[in-house]
């Protein structure tokens, strides 16, 4: 039948050509055999295969593709057909119970989806009528599907669907393995972040984060842990998140190395500002850490934005205490920080003959290195000792604060007494005051106790006479002499002109010059003070004190016993009554005048350990000075620091600062400074900020020893030095630790992370470890090539890859990021060539036009770039 209908076709073609006049075989009559031993026409073929397009393109639309999935048609009423004696028909409470089944409407027959589209390359189930044809036995219809369901070839076209839904929905194997790479990195950065700000905050407040046992039976694990543990109870990510028991972060090494990061980038931030800057000074002091001495290193600079500022830099453990050694351990601590090729303008320390000796101490060993460094003697530390010589000098003097100091003993000895003086002061109605202790080493502290013995006087004498005891009978005596009562009203009025001058002497941004004014201003004040209108003022205040108390003043002595000097040779005079201090000029001549005298002789004195051209040519850059912009002084200060200072400069910049003066106030050095345009004054804002830089006391080192008591208690004695130096500079530099956020501080960490670099096992001496250096780019990796803990050599790599997919290349770095460590013995390599050969094994998509299980390699090759 068939080969007569294509000799119908054939004839009818024939008769066309003859009716159009056309002889022969044109190129659109070419005859292509049909396999059948029959020549059909290439139009016939055409049709036939069009006819076959269309039919398998209304298939396709009346069925599910890969977009739409199962096509699960819910009609009113299937169409019926007869199965012997009964009518059949398909039932859409099927697709409940197999999620694979669809139904075409036009061939009324029910299909798989999974083996229809996912199955073609197994060749078993093309005789499967759910896969081509169709099914139509719907009497048989639920025990063929549950049979058909069971087949090892549905269930691997099952699996291929819900891989094809699984990368339709999170993308192919490549993109996966890289959004995982991706949440990983996320992940662990967001567990970081919880544990260097628990380690910020520990470090910023001082607080210990050890414990004495950190078992997890224990009770107390530390305050580390325990805040960890704290944060967890109310932080949704630490619920969900398990971290990989190599990389917990919680053991007592990534703790250091935690704060070393944070005290890594702190002093970072520190020497960039003092680069910037390109001059410094440096602070040193030193003090008794319990068996130790620890000396404290600050230094001073203008920074960027025209502040001037002091920062810590270090602690260091001293072991000898000559200056060959103290100036080896600073020289030491700037050279690690990259400062010593920097210009130091000056250095500051106490007195101390090992520090301030011209010959051989610190200050000329550190000149040797730094010949601009010119010494300044702590300013604080003078003024504290004109104090102390004023108070030592007179004998009364001597002998009043020996009494105040006896009195603060007895009372702070015994808690009775002290609960007794506190009893007393609510009795009286009075302020509970404490009563202070004097300190050589404390600043003020005279002017402290003598305050506090004013404001509890009665209360004091009231208590001794209460407790009646010798101690306290001999005490009581020694307070009601109205020599005594003088010497509080007095050293209360001078000490109050100083303290001011002690307060202002510890601010980090005060000025040499500025410091020369006002202890100039301290001279003047005590110099008016010294009349006698002033002592007659002192006495009556003293004689008002003495009579609200109950008491003339005029305790009587006690009866000299006569002392026999039969058979003894007398050399000098003896029994020798005192001086009567009871009236006021006496008082006047032998107590007020001469602590007048000796502290104007002092503070007159000391502040000269700076050069005298030097500090004139400080004072002229003080916009109040009267030798303001002087050429010639200026120009001491320029020769000293190797500045060529320009005339024209000075002569516009006295115009320029002029006019401005007459806009608005120039109070000090400061305002100078921001006002002159490095441009337009290089030379002399160059000065300028030279004459900023250099420091007035070491009260930030002071300060440091403050932070050092409360981080090395008694209770963190096994400290490590070198966990100290890093935890007084997150506590010293707290403002710092603020500003830095807390990925910046875990950054360091990937160096040392056991999931970026594996020790080498055994004896193994040579070692290749690779790191990866960007975790959002999987493609660069630093390579070290390591000989017995000495780096050899260090290359950067590239991940290259041959595929035109950017998946393929995420896919690389995939699985390099697992296989990145490698262990090489014998010699050390000077290059590596590496490749990866991966063949992909995953099922590709239906419209990828590629043959059932083809696969394409992707090569990568990793390449040296330096």
């Amino acid at each position: 039948m068939a080969d007569k209908c294509h000799l119908c076709l054939l004839g009818l073609i024939i008769l066309s050509s003859l009716l159009t006049g056309t002889s022969g075989v044109d190129d659109a009559h070419v005859f292509i055999s049909s396999g059948e031993n029959v020549r059909l026409p290439y139009q016939i073929v055409r049709l036939r295969e069009e006819n076959e397009t269309a039919e398998a393109r209304k298939d396709k639309d009346d069925l599910g593709d890969l977009e739409t999935g199962p096509k699960q048609v819910k009609l009113a009423q299937y169409p019926m057909s007869y199965f012997k004696f009964q009518m059949r028909a398909f039932n859409s409470k099927w697709y409940d119970s197999f999620v694979w089944l669809e139904y075409s409407v036009e061939k009324d027959a029910a299909f798989c989806y999974c083996c229809r589209l996912f199955g073609k390359q197994h060749t078993r189930i093309n005789s499967d009528k759910l896969q081509n044809q169709g099914y139509k036995n719907w009497k048989k219809a639920l025990s063929s599907f549950r049979e058909h369901e069971k087949t090892a070839v549905h269930g691997a076209s099952m699996a291929s669907w819900q891989g094809f839904k699984s990368t339709k929905e999170y993308g192919d194997i490549c993109m996966q393995l890289h959004s995982a790479s991706i949440n990983e990195i996320q992940e662990r950065r967001e567990y970081l972040r919880r544990i260097v700000a628990i380690t910020g905050f520990l470090a910023r407040q001082d607080i210990p984060f050890r414990g004495h046992s950190e078992k997890e039976s224990s009770a107390n694990q530390g305050n580390f842990l325990e805040c960890f543990k704290l944060l967890s109870q109310f932080d949704p990510f630490l619920q969900n998140y398990t971290a990989a028991s190599n990389s917990t972060y919680l053991s007592p090494v990534s703790q250091n190395e935690f704060i070393q990061s944070f005290a890594e980038e702190v002093t970072e931030e520190i020497r960039k500002e003092i680069k910037l800057s390109g001059m410094y000074a440096v602070m040193t002091d030193e003090a008794k850490d319990g068996k130790t001495e620890q000396l404290a290193v600050c230094v001073r600079y203008v920074n960027s934005d025209g502040k001037v500022v002091e920062r810590f830099l270090g602690l260091q453990e001293l072991k000898i205490f000559d200056a060959k050694t103290i100036t080896n351990t600073i020289e030491a601590l700037l050279d690690a920080n990259d400062l010593g090729n920097l210009t130091c303008v000056a250095q500051t320390y106490d007195g101390a003959s090992v520090m301030s000796g011209a010959s051989g101490g610190v200050q000329a060993l550190f000149r040797a290195n730094h010949p601009e460094a010119i010494y300044i003697h702590c300013y604080a530390h003078e003024l504290n000792l004109v104090l102390c010589c004023t108070c030592r000098a007179v004998q009364e003097a001597a002998d009043f604060f020996d009494c105040l100091e006896c009195v603060y003993t007895f009372f702070n000895t015994s808690l009775v007494n002290h609960e007794k003086l506190i009893a007393v002061q609510k009795q009286l109605g009075l302020p509970g005051h404490e009563l202070a202790q004097l300190s050589r080493t404390r600043w003020s502290c005279q002017l402290a106790s003598v305050t506090a013995m004013l404001e509890n006087y009665s209360a004091v004498l009231t208590c001794l006479e209460e407790i009646g005891t010798p101690v306290a009978v001999g005490l009581r005596m020694k307070l009601c002499k109205f020599s005594v009562v003088y010497m509080m009203v007095m050293f209360e009025c001078l000490l109050s002109i100083t303290d001011g001058l002690h307060k202002y002497l510890q601010r980090v941004s005060l000025d040499l010059a500025e410091a020369v004014m006002y202890k100039e201003a301290v001279c003047n004040t005590l110099k008016a003070k010294r009349t006698d209108e002033m002592a007659q003022s002192l006495y009556n205040r003293a004689k008002a004190i003495c009579q609200a108390n109950g008491s003339d003043g005029q305790s009587s002595s006690p009866r000299r016993k006569q002392k026999r000097m039969k058979e003894f040779v007398v050399e000098s005079t003896c029994g020798a009554v005192g001086t009567d201090l009871g009236s006021s000029d006496n008082l006047k001549r032998h107590l007020y005048f001469p602590c007048v005298d000796r502290m104007i002789s002092e503070l007159s004195q000391r502040f000269s350990s700076v050069g005298d051209s030097i500090l004139k040519g400080v004072q002229a850059c003080h916009p109040s000075s009267v030798t303001f912009l002087s050429q010639d002084l200026l120009n001491e200060v320029a020769l000293h620091y190797n500045i060529a200072l320009r005339a024209e400069e000075i002569y516009v910049a006295k115009h320029y600062l002029a006019k401005k003066n007459e806009e608005c106030s120039i109070p000090d050095i400061l305002s100078v400074y921001l006002l002159l345009d490095c441009d337009m004054f290089p030379s002399l804002k160059k000065l300028f900020q030279i004459v900023l830089t250099l420091p007035v006391s070491s009260c930030t080192c002071e300060r440091s020893f403050s932070a050092l008591r409360r981080l090395h208690t008694w209770l963190r004695r096994t400290m490590g030095q070198e966990r100290l130096h890093n935890l007084a500079v997150l506590s010293i530099e707290k403002e710092s630790v603020n500003s830095i956020e807390p990925g910046r501080a875990g950054v360091k960490l990937t160096i040392s992370d056991s999931r970026y670099q594996i020790s080498a096992p055994g004896h193994c001496i040579i070692t290749l470890t690779t790191t990866l250096l960007n975790e959002d780019d999987n493609r660069e990796w630093r390579c070290e090539v390591t000989h017995r803990n000495q780096v050899k050599t260090s290359v950067t790599y590239t991940v290259k890859s041959s595929g035109e997919s950017g998946s393929h290349r995420r896919l690389i770095g995939a699985l390099l990021q697992r296989n990145k460590v490698l262990f090489v013995y014998g010699q050390v390599m000077e290059s590596v060539t590496t490749s990866f050969n991966y063949e992909s094994n995953m099922r590709r998509r239906p419209d990828i036009h590629s043959s059932p299980g083809e696969q394409q390699p992707i090569t990568t090759q990793i390449t040296e770039n330096s």
